[in-house]
This record gives structure tokens, C-alpha cells and sequence, in this order.
């Protein structure tokens, strides 16, 4: 290691590509999640779930001598439903039943809960209910629910739509310019988020201190303890909730559960702790969903490419229930505000509806809207580029924001904070080697096709205050809270509300506090996942940890930074602005003290404390908002080389080459792993990962033999290349990447394919990209081409 100050602080502090401090913990065997845990006294839970997506509940019968063991809805005295309202005009809001008594509104709803000393048996109890149902026809098809002969999921609402969005900004008098018009119709399927470790809880109750102890599998714990106080009717200090280790999110372990309210109530009720571990068929066919979207769109451009307008007609299938805290609202609400992305245009229109099926509750995946929002208008951009005969990368250098406009603010308000989009379109171009690629399909022949194709986005990260109160959602964030505590050997102690489940949280944080304080990484630990002992969070989501919560931990350690130098040129005689802390040392000119020993003074020697010494102590709290709450904005270009085999569908991935901007990267290798885990999910989205429905509601993937995952054989050799153009708005210019690399695959992946079948003018339009459905956009093509010529 260098002796060189500086050099010291690359190599541990923002900037170095610190091996990861959990990996001893993960990588060993010795993480402690849900399933790993044991109460004295623990029942174990199952539950009876629907096995029809649409029907009245007639009557329910427990197995006889089940007392205390087989609970339904009527039992759960004093327990609400679970409400997520949001604030914006015309939304319709649900209540999801704990139990269901009454109606089922989609397959997998859970009916009754049963207990008992296994899962086994807990099973076995419940496949002894007789429940009789009055079946109704299902809503389905998302494109039909609001149609008036569908059936009502909610009775007291009009149609079977959670919320309707429109925006239009000058959008006739924009369109009167157009040249070209062209029009698709685009679908992204409905997913499962399939994280290694599924949703997992103990309850228990402690009747000496009333106190409810939850210990979930969630990265939101201090937001699922707000909705279990609204849910039991008690008090926040009567409810300690608390993750352990958690085995990846993606936002499916970011609500608040039916199933963690009930095995609250039943923990409560028989003073035992109560368990419940997800298994993968529970979350194939009765956990919340994501990405199923339909798009109508259409794009006016100018003979020179020029972007005019878009027009847009948005649906988003929200399933039965508004999912708490999101609400069902944010996904299609957000494509309305999202959709030009980072493009410049005089017009813009779009209308959306979360619409209601007899589907599981969708809620934000990595990348949330984005996803479907890039797929969408990136698609359409490159059938733009084919129509007025130029290249996908002209087209779009034609209408990115420029640098020298940054700070921009786009047509829908969006502000920009820094970056270079044309520079990481034309790295990117570089990296794929376009004109190469462009080269050998001039002279390539027969059934099998290679194509490239792009895709640029903005992912908006570290929303703020005034953001999410647009939306009018339960959870609004503020001030992002840190305590910084140095320990009486001179270690330090930070507390941060947010979760850690795969973002390396542990690492980053302190090597933030390093820089700030010059305290060794390996003598800093992270505490979080505790509502009883961490600041009060909304959790973690949208990309926003590193820029909030890291923002907080860097403002708690100046803060507690300017006490140890206080009292570090008290014991030195030195004058404290002229004290620098790294190394574990303060030093002043050729003075040194270690800051072990200003933390022993401060607990073990108060004699030696100056007389004006911050009685507040060695602890520190502060709070965090970046400077402007609109987010940052980190992006990234997507390069990708396929090839297609015209004969049997197959879509293989020869190279792929993603340029990305994070802003300052607090640790390179951490932003890597982001982008290659996003990376596969999103490969995951375009070629492979689809829950599909029957006409009558039921699930067609109920085991991962038919939900198909990308394995890695799947998967290119990816290629990344950093950008790094600090935000002026975060503390320092960090700016959240945790779903860039889902939100680019599809869109680069269906250009890469429609560029490979562009000679015979077919254009696959819906992910994932089945072997089928390629098939069919080539049998389409072909017979129109037919057609033509026989016409002809």
C-alpha cells in the first residue's frame, strides 16, 4: 500500500474498488436469514389460498378439533385490511382483505391460515377446509378490463380502473410540422421478480413489555412497521420490526404483506411465535407481479429526424389490490411523466390507466416504469430511422439533450442534472464495432441473421419530497437520517435506516465515512434493518441509498469529524482547523494523536476534556436531502450483437457493450456488479421471463420449469464502460445506478433483432422475444411480402 496520503484514500475510501466487507459473511456460510432462524415455541404457518381467480366466498367449514390452529378472516377481530391510497384526482382505492371472506380476486389470495409444529402439517390442515365458492368470470386481459361488460373485481367503482393519467403539452401545434408518422403497438409481459431468498417472517410477542417483533424478509422495515400499526390499531412503539440478511429485493420485498399481518395478529393472539417461509410456488402464483404493460404509440418526425412529438395510450395491468406503500398508481403514472426519456421535443401527449384484473397486485421491479417506457419509444425511434432511411445511432444523436444544456429540464419537467448523452451513444457505437457489424451483414446469407441495435435512457434516482408527493402515495421521504457513533476503542458506529440486500451498503457507507473521517473501513460497522435502534426510513427504493443515506452518513461524520478535532487540538495544543483526520490519526503538523485515544478520552478520561467541549459527545445524528429534490440522473447507451435463426426463433447474444454514467462512483467494482445484475435481469425481461394467464385467471408458471430465468449460459460476455459526471445536486456527485442495467436489454435487444430481420420488413413488437413469437413477426413478414407480390 502507497504511503501517499491521497493514494491511502483511493485505495479505502470513495473511489477505490474496496472488496466487499460482507462477502467474508455471505461468501462463508454465515448470513443469518429468515429460514435460518428458530424461536422456542415457533409454530409454523400455511396458508389455504385461492384456487380461483374470481369468486364469491358461499361458506367456509375448519376441519373439526382445529381450535386455535385454522383462523379465518372472521377471526381476525380488529384487524383492517390493507389500504394504499393515493392522493391523485380520480383514484379509486381497494382494501385487501388479511384473510378473504367474503370474494377472491385472484388465484393465490390467501382464504385461512393454519398452524402447526411443520409446514407439512400446517399444509395438511389446510387441504381439510371446505370452503364453497360461487365462481365469477375473471378480468384477465388488461386491454378489455375497463370494457363495460366486464366484470366488476371492486363493486363499488365504475369500470375496473385503479386511476386514469393524461398529459398533453403542446402537442397539435408541435404534431402540424411532421413529415413522417409513425405508429406501433408495443406489449411487455408480466413478470415474477425471483429473487434467490422468496418472503419469509416470525412474529413474535412479547406480553411482559407488549412488544410485537417482526422479522421480515423486507428492505422497507420502517415502512412495514407503519402499515402493521395501521393495520392492528397500535402504536409505532408497540411494534419492533426487524431484517436480518436479505437474499435480494428488486422491489418484490418492498411492500406490506397480508401474510405479515395475519401471522402478527395470530403471534398476539396465542402469545407463540408464528413463521412463515415463502416457497417458490407461493411466489409464482400468488406474489405481486410487475411489467405488464401495452403501449399505442406513435411518432412525428421531421424529414431531417427530428422528434416532434409522441403520442402515447398507456395501460398498465395493476392486478386486484392497490399494493401498500406504492399504491397502484405509480407505474402507469409514471409512464406519463417518463416516456420522452432523454430526448428533446416540442410536443408530447399521453394518457394511461392502472387498470384492475383478477391478477396478484403489481408493484415497482427494478427499473420500475422504465423497463416498458424505453422499450417502447426506443422501438419506435429505430422504426422512425428505418422509414427516413438513416442509421438508429444518427437518429438518436439527432434528438439527445446536449452538454452544454445541462442542468436541462424536459417537456415533462424532468430536471436534469448533469451528464453527456451523445458521448456515451457514440462510445458505445465505438465499443460494438457498428461499422464492422454493418460490414458483415452486407455480405452474410441464408437463415441465419446477426443485427445490432441500441437503446439510451435516463434512470431518475434519490426522488424527493415533492416528487412523491405528486404522486400522493402513503410514503413520502424527507430528510434521509444517519448517526455516526465513534466506540470508546476508536471504531465507529453508523445507523442508517435504509436496507442492505445486495447493494454492498456495508462496504460503501464506510468507505464515505473513511473519507470524511479517515477511520479504516474494517473498523466500522454498519447497524440497519432495526426500527428499534435506526432512524426512521422509507427504505430502500428508486436508487437512492448511495446519494440519501450516503449523504447522511457523510454530513453525521463532518459532523462528528469537527468533535474529534475539538478535542484531538485540546490534548495536542493545536489549533482544531488545522487538524487532519486519516490514517485513524488527527494530526496538525508533525503532532499526532490517534483517534482511539481522543474516543478514550472522551469515555474513559472526561478529566482531560476541554472545559467547552460539545457536551452532546461522540454522537452524532444529521438528516440529508439532496439540494434539489427532483433526483439525480444517472443513464447509460446499451450496445447489443445478435443473432437470429430465422428457421427456429433463437435469439442468441454474440456482444454487449453498456457505456454508463454514475456520477462519482463511490467504489467502481459495487457499480459493476449493479450493472451486470441488472444487466441479467433485463436479458431476463427481453428473451425469456413471462407469467401468463389462462381466460379464466389461473397461472400457467407455477414451478421454474415453466417460468423461464436466464441461466448463464444465457448470458454475453458484458462489457462496461464508465462515464463519471458528478451531480451538482448530491453530496458527493454520486448518483443511484441500482436499475440501470435492468432498464436497457429489451429495447436493445428488439432493435438488435428487428435490425437482423429489417430485409424482409419484420419487427417483433412484444417481450420477451420467444423462439414463437419471432417465428410469427418472420411468418407475418413473409406472408405480406407474398401478398404483395401476388397483388403486384
Amino acid at each position: 500500500m502507497s504511503n501517499d496520503p491521497d493514494v491511502k484514500e483511493r485505495e479505502t475510501g470513495i473511489g477505490a474498488r474496496l472488496i466487499r466487507k460482507e462477502d467474508d459473511r455471505y461468501l462463508n456460510g454465515k448470513g443469518r436469514y429468515i429460514a435460518d432462524m428458530r424461536m422456542t415455541g415457533m409454530l409454523e404457518l400455511a396458508f389455504l389460498r385461492s384456487p380461483l381467480a374470481h369468486a364469491k366466498i358461499i361458506s367456509q367449514t375448519k376441519p373439526e378439533q382445529s381450535d386455535n390452529r385454522v383462523f379465518l378472516g372472521r377471526d381476525l377481530e380488529g384487524v383492517s385490511g390493507i389500504r394504499a391510497v393515493s392522493g391523485l384526482p380520480g383514484f379509486r382505492p381497494s382494501t385487501q382483505p388479511i384473510l378473504a371472506d367474503e370474494k377472491v380476486r385472484h388465484v393465490g389470495e390467501p382464504i385461512a391460515a393454519c398452524l402447526a409444529d411443520s409446514r407439512a402439517k400446517a399444509e395438511d390442515l389446510a387441504e381439510k377446509i371446505d370452503v364453497v365458492f360461487d365462481e365469477l368470470p375473471a378480468v384477465h386481459d388488461m386491454t378489455k378490463a375497463r370494457d363495460k361488460e366486464s366484470p366488476l373485481l371492486h363493486e363499488d367503482w365504475e369500470e375496473n380502473s385503479f386511476l386514469e393519467s393524461n398529459a398533453d403539452i403542446n402537442f397539435e401545434a408541435a404534431i402540424a410540422e411532421a413529415d413522417v408518422i409513425i405508429k406501433r403497438s408495443f406489449k411487455t409481459a408480466r413478470q415474477c421478480m425471483a429473487p434467490i431468498e422468496g418472503r419469509g417472517l416470525i412474529a413474535v410477542w412479547d406480553r411482559n413489555l407488549e412488544l410485537l417483533t417482526l422479522y421480515s424478509a423486507t428492505q422497507m422495515p420502517h415502512i412495514v412497521r407503519t402499515g402493521l400499526a395501521d393495520c392492528l390499531n397500535m402504536d409505532h412503539g408497540q411494534i419492533r420490526v426487524v431484517a436480518p440478511d436479505v437474499g435480494g429485493g428488486f422491489g418484490y420485498k418492498g411492500i406490506l404483506l397480508a401474510e405479515e399481518v395475519c401471522a402478527c395478529f395470530l403471534a398476539m393472539k396465542l402469545d407463540r411465535p408464528i413463521r412463515w417461509i415463502e416457497d417458490r410456488r407461493e411466489h409464482l402464483i400468488a406474489g405481486a407481479n410487475c411489467r405488464e404493460h401495452s403501449y399505442e404509440i406513435t411518432g412525428y418526425a421531421k424529414a431531417d429526424g427530428e422528434l416532434l412529438a409522441v403520442d402515447c395510450t398507456a395501460i398498465v395491468d395493476s392486478g386486484a389490490y392497490s399494493s401498500y406503500p406504492f399504491s397502484a398508481c405509480l407505474e402507469a403514472a409514471q409512464v406519463a411523466s417518463i416516456l420522452p426519456g432523454p430526448y428533446v421535443m416540442k410536443g408530447f401527449r399521453c394518457k394511461t390507466w392502472s387498470v384492475a384484473t383478477n391478477k396478484p397486485p403489481i408493484l415497482p421491479f427494478r427499473g420500475v416504469a422504465r423497463t416498458g417506457v424505453c422499450f417502447a419509444l426506443e422501438v419506435l425511434l429505430d422504426g422512425i430511422a428505418r422509414e427516413l432511411k438513416i442509421t438508429p445511432e444518427a437518429i438518436r444523436a439527432r434528438n439527445l439533450v446536449q452538454p452544454e444544456q445541462m442542468p436541462f429540464t424536459n417537456i415533462t419537467n424532468k430536471f436534469f442534472d448533469s451528464g453527456d448523452y451523445p458521448e456515451a451513444l457514440k462510445r458505445a457505437v465505438a465499443a460494438i464495432d457498428m461499422e464492422g457489424i454493418r460490414a458483415e451483414q452486407k455480405s452474410q446469407t441464408g437463415r441465419t441473421r446477426i443485427g445490432v441495435g441500441l437503446s439510451i435512457f435516463c434512470e431518475q434516482g434519490a426522488h424527493g419530497t415533492s416528487v412523491y408527493h405528486g404522486w400522493g402515495i402513503p410514503m413520502v421521504p424527507g430528510f434521509e437520517q444517519a448517526t455516526a457513533r465513534l466506540t470508546p476503542d476508536g471504531g465507529l458506529e453508523l445507523r442508517v435506516g435504509v436496507h442492505s440486500h445486495g447493494q454492498s451498503l456495508e462496504t460503501t457507507l464506510a468507505q464515505i465515512a473513511n473519507s470524511e473521517i479517515g477511520i479504516d473501513p474494517e473498523k466500522i460497522k454498519l447497524v440497519h434493518g432495526d426500527t428499534a435502534s435506526t432512524p426512521y426510513s422509507t427504505g430502500t427504493w428508486g436508487s437512492r441509498c448511495i446519494v440519501m443515506a450516503g449523504g447522511a452518513v457523510g454530513s453525521a461524520c463532518e459532523l462528528l469529524g469537527e468533535r474529534v478535532r475539538k478535542i484531538a487540538g485540546h490534548l495536542m495544543q493545536a489549533d482544531p482547523a488545522d487538524i487532519k483526520l486519516e490514517g485513524g490519526m488527527a494530526s496538525a503538523g508533525s503532532s499526532t494523536i490517534s483517534i482511539e485515544e481522543v474516543a478514550r478520552t472522551w469515555y474513559l478520561k472526561p478529566q482531560l476534556l476541554p472545559d467547552d467541549v460539545d457536551p452532546r459527545g461522540l454522537d452524532v445524528v444529521a438528516g440529508y436531502k439532496t439540494t434539489k429534490d427532483t433526483g439525480t440522473f444517472s443513464y447509460a447507451c446499451h450496445a447489443v450483437k445478435v443473432e437470429v435463426d430465422m428457421d427456429l426463433g433463437h435469439v442468441r447474444l454474440l456482444d454487449y457493450v453498456i457505456i454508463e454514467d454514475a456520477g462519482t462512483m463511490i467504489n467502481p467494482m459495487v457499480v459493476d456488479g449493479q450493472v451486470y445484475g441488472g444487466a441479467a435481469q433485463g436479458i431476463g425481461t427481453a428473451l425469456f421471463e413471462e407469467m401468463c394467464f389462462d381466460a379464466s385467471g389461473q397461472p400457467l408458471a407455477s414451478t421454474l420449469a415453466d417460468y423461464h430465468l436466464p441461466l448463464a449460459s444465457d448470458l454475453p460476455n458484458i462489457r462496461i464502460e464508465h462515464m463519471e459526471t458528478p451531480s451538482p445536486l448530491s453530496r458527493f456527485g454520486q448518483k443511484g445506478i441500482g436499475e440501470s442495467g435492468a432498464i436497457g436489454p429489451p429495447a436493445a435487444i428488439a432493435n438488435a433483432v428487428n435490425d437482423a430481420l429489417s430485409f424482409i420488413g419484420a419487427e417483433v413488437a412484444e417481450v420477451p422475444m420467444t423462439p414463437e413469437r419471432v417465428l410469427s413477426a418472420i411468418a407475418q413478414a413473409e406472408f405480406s411480402k407474398t401478398t404483395e407480390g401476388d397483388v403486384a
